[in-house]
């Protein structure tokens, strides 16, 4: 079958939508996901459409097969969950496929839930909590570093870090709460 990418392929369609196995030829895998990028976008910009697709890495021997319509099921989803697009496997092994397994009331409640009296806090106080709290998991606890994005002294951090802690009743000295909070702001 002649298709949008202009090279022969293999599609059947199933119950989440439509897998095509491409032989890549001499291409590179980036080559097929530039051209279904470009084929998504033409197709996204015409009204009430919205492209959801993903891709495996490159596949070697027919055993692989099954591995690799999972793996661009789970690049599907999550391109789903980000509103549309072309999600590669390359994207899907980090905690953005884990939030987007999860169901967006799940995640909306879990960073409300966590975030809740921080958000409330700013929001009575005029605070930047939250933000101090993304820049600080952002350098990796660093307090020099938050500091310095920041543009704050770093007793400022410690006092924000701290006022977190007894909002939540959480530890971020802990890696488990800091996790937590990772996810948290990623997810809301």
């Amino acid at each position: 079958m002649e298709g949008l990418l202009g090279w022969e392929v293999v599609a059947v369609a199933g119950e989440e939508g439509a897998v095509a196995v491409v032989p890549l030829r001499g291409r590179s895998a980036g080559e097929v996901a530039a051209r279904v990028r470009a084929g998504a976008e033409v197709l996204g910009a015409l009204p009430g459409v919205r492209v959801c697709a993903g891709m495996s890495g490159e596949l070697t021997g027919a055993a692989a097969l099954r591995g690799g319509v999972e793996e661009a099921g789970h690049a599907r989803r999550l391109a789903a969950a980000r509103g549309g697009g072309v999600v590669t496997s390359d994207e899907i092994y980090t905690h953005a496929l884990l939030l987007a397994t999860v169901p967006g009331e799940v995640r909306s409640s879990f960073a409300a839930r966590l975030l809740g009296p921080v958000l409330e806090y700013d929001a009575r106080h005029q605070s930047e909590l939250v933000a101090t709290l993304r820049a600080f998991l952002d350098c990796a606890g660093s307090w020099n570093a938050c500091a310095a994005r920041m543009h704050v002294h770093v007793n400022t951090v410690r006092y924000r870090v701290k006022r977190v802690e007894d909002l939540t009743g959480r530890d971020l000295s802990t890696m488990a709460d800091r996790v937590d909070f990772f996810l948290a702001l990623r997810a809301g």
